[in-house]
């Protein structure tokens, strides 16, 4: 019985990965027929996709008995079908509706991942409702079929679907010229042969419809007909089609006439299961053509040699997260455990045992460099791009700004810029918070914007790059900025400060980090409550990162946020302090330096050193951990200039131990809220070490001062 549950719970975690995906790729293409509904231009590949998509989540969910997404998706389904066959127009609203009926899936789907049983029917029947308003019954159509003027065989009018004829009447509406491509490959290639003429008249116009025939050489060779639209002519076709096996003649009562059409043979009887409506259109979206009679042609049976095979297509496969989690602390063990190896070795190597000691380190040695490869190879598998990121972006800026009228053009930049998985997940609720405060706060209405000589259009730039050992993303807009002024008036009247002139510009910026705290008169669905900015400081420092704000009244805000590109296993610089043992992330690490007190100055009862050309503040771990230590000052001591961005800052500490390789492990809920630690590492001889949080750090001392 356990064993059945346990089936049927992994078929669950496939379904909903493989439902997660589509509705992530829905999201996507959305946005993209979004932007065609503007221009006018629709592009029919585009939309196919969106309705196999909906189609296959339907179909999938109705296996799982998972009936809410099952009955919306095939609503969903429905209504991109009658968009498809051109009974409705492309509309901002028919697309409101189809973004509402994509966020209720993303709900359901997320609602069932995290197993709460939330009943959203309600939510469901209205946007059911908003659906079957749209399908209202279509116009008649006229009696006389545009399509009699082409003068198409009997045969492959009969052939064509009902989306095929949409397709090319709207080709003809367009002033596009139709043709008819007569294709002829051999049995053991056809397939990679017609998908190369396909690709490459993709790129000239619309291919409409392609059609199994039967030509001279039916033991050696598979015909096809390919109907095909373009504005192209006859000579640039022929020339972008440069293939003997073709032939390209237009149709019409303008090019040619019917005289110089090809025949097309029948196809040889055959007896084939009928085909439900629903598999005609999934068909008729991928490219592939059944006719009206429901019996598909069959082309002459390829050899066994050729026809049959188990191998899949694809060389993808979908590992769970945590799965990897539990390989890279594995592969941690075997660090530590080398390092245990390399510490005997040395042990031995001391005592005598000269010649058992070397013959250990050479087995240390090549076992360190195996398990860096295979650190480095579990590394590579945990990355993905952070465009993944941006794709969601992209959704939220169109929603929020259609919800606030206002007309924002999102561009992206550094996509293939790659950073944890983990990172990538938990850095999505920041983002999107910044990116709501971009709109609702940065970017002003089309006619404040017209009033100022700007474009009426707002920019909102999101763009990513690796700086060393860590990854930037800067979220920037080109709307009115953050008023300091009134920044540091609420600051006052929240009783933050007592006098707003000693504040400074960059303290009373960090002032919108606080919870609470916000400038919005007013509250929206979007922001104004003082819940947010906080929370997003508290998540991006979460994973040891850092946020910082730039700003220019009217001239728009940029926010950085800085990332390590790893939280698994990292390389650390061992310290110790008041007798106390820390790992620094070596990431964070600039430089060490032996000083004495005699180099430590004080700048407005802050110490500091003079470092070159610069002046770098000082920071005692013991003060910032309250520890009271019993010994006395040091007359030497060490300093570890760490930074963070732009941000540098010495640490005073008693020994620099060693570096070594560590696994940061979580501390756990009760221990979360301890500023300066990120989580804790074994050393790997029983001792285990509290993990600084160098990003925390920096960003706290350079706000206070202390």
């Amino acid at each position: 019985m356990s064993e059945q549950a346990s089936t049927h719970t992994k078929a669950v975690q496939d379904f909903l990965a493989e439902a997660e995906e589509i509705v992530e790729q829905l999201g996507s293409e959305l946005a993209d027929l979004a932007d065609m509904a503007e221009s006018g231009e629709l592009n029919p590949d585009v939309l196919n996709s969106i309705f196999r998509g909906a189609h296959s989540l339907k179909g999938l969910a109705g296996m799982f008995s998972f009936s809410d997404i099952a009955e919306l998706s095939h609503n969903m389904e429905n209504l991109l079908d009658w968009l498809r066959l051109g009974k409705l127009n492309l509309t901002q609203q028919l697309m409101s509706v189809l973004f509402d009926a994509h966020e209720l899936l993303s709900s359901l789907v997320r609602l069932l991942s995290s197993g709460e049983a939330t009943s959203m029917a309600h939510e469901i029947a209205a946007c059911v409702a908003k659906i079957n308003a749209c399908l209202a019954p279509p116009e008649k159509q006229s009696c006389v079929s545009p399509l009699e003027s082409l003068g198409l065989p009997a045969m492959i009018l009969s052939a064509l679907t009902e989306y095929e004829e949409h397709r090319l009447k709207d080709n003809l509406d367009k002033g596009r010229t139709i043709f008819n491509i007569h294709t002829s490959f051999n049995l053991t290639t056809f397939d990679t042969d017609l998908s190369a003429v396909t690709d490459i008249l993709k790129e000239c116009g619309e291919v409409i419809s392609t059609l199994p025939s039967v030509g001279d050489n039916v033991e050696t060779n598979i015909d096809f007909e390919i109907l095909f639209g373009s504005k192209r002519t006859l000579d640039e076709l022929k020339a972008a089609v440069e293939r003997d096996s073709i032939s390209i003649v237009p149709l019409g009562s303008n090019s040619v006439t019917e005289k110089t059409v090809p025949t097309v043979k029948p196809f040889p009887p055959v007896t084939t299961k009928p085909v439900v409506d629903e598999e005609r259109h999934e068909v008729a979206a991928s490219g592939a053509q059944l006719p009206d009679d429901s019996t598909a042609p069959v082309a002459t049976p390829l050899s066994e040699e050729t026809s049959l095979s188990a191998k899949s297509m694809s060389r993808t496969v979908r590992v769970d997260i945590g799965k990897l989690d539990e390989l890279m602390n594995i592969v941690g063990e075997l660090v530590l455990a080398n390092s245990t190896i390399s510490g005997v070795t040395t042990k031995m190597r001391n005592e005598g045992y000269s010649r058992l000691s070397i013959e250990l380190g050479k087995a240390a040695k090549g076992l360190e460099r195996k398990l860096s490869d295979l650190q480095k190879g579990v590394m590579e598998i945990r990355m993905i791009p952070v465009g993944q990121l941006y794709e969601k972006m992209s959704r939220i800026v169109r929603k929020i700004s259609r919800e606030q009228g206002k007309r924002v053009d999102l561009k992206f930049f550094g996509a293939d810029t790659e950073l944890d998985k983990l990172i990538v997940e938990d850095i999505s609720d920041p983002m999107m918070h910044i990116i709501r405060n971009a709109i609702d706060h940065g970017i002003e209405s089309q006619e404040v914007r017209t009033a100022q000589g700007k474009d009426e259009k707002g920019t909102i730039r999101i763009s990513s790059y690796q700086k060393g050992n860590h990854v930037v993303i800067e979220i920037a807009d080109d709307g009115g900025g953050i008023d300091i002024e009134k920044v540091k008036n609420k600051a006052l009247q929240k009783g933050l400060v007592n006098d707003i002139s000693s504040v400074s510009d960059r303290d009373a910026i960090d002032f919108i980090f606080l919870p609470g705290f916000s400038t919005n008169e007013t509250v929206s669905e979007v922001s104004g409550r003082g819940v947010g900015m906080d929370v997003v400081k508290n998540n991006i420092s979460a994973v040891s990162g850092m946020v910082d704000i730039e700003t220019r009244k009217g001239e728009g805000s940029r926010f950085i946020i800085t990332l390590p590109i790893t939280l698994a296993i990292i390389k650390a610089l061992i310290i110790r302090s008041s007798g106390r043992t820390y790992a620094l992330p070596i990431t964070s690490v600039l430089e060490s330096l032996l000083m004495t007190d005699k180099d430590i100055m004080t700048v407005e009862r802050k110490e500091v050193i003079q470092l070159r050309e610069s002046t770098l503040p000082l920071l005692r771990l013991n003060h910032y951990f309250e520890i009271n230590s019993n010994d006395g000052p040091q007359k030497e001591f060490y300093v570890v200039v760490i930074g963070v961005a732009e941000k540098r800052l010495g640490l005073v500490v008693d020994d620099l131990v060693c570096q070594q390789d560590i696994v940061i492990k979580p501390l756990g809920e009760s221990f979360k809220k301890f500023r300066g630690i990120s989580g804790a590492a074994d050393l790997g001889d029983q001792r285990t070490i509290l993990v600084l949080d160098i990003g925390g750090i920096v960003n706290e001392t350079m706000r206070s001062g202390s």
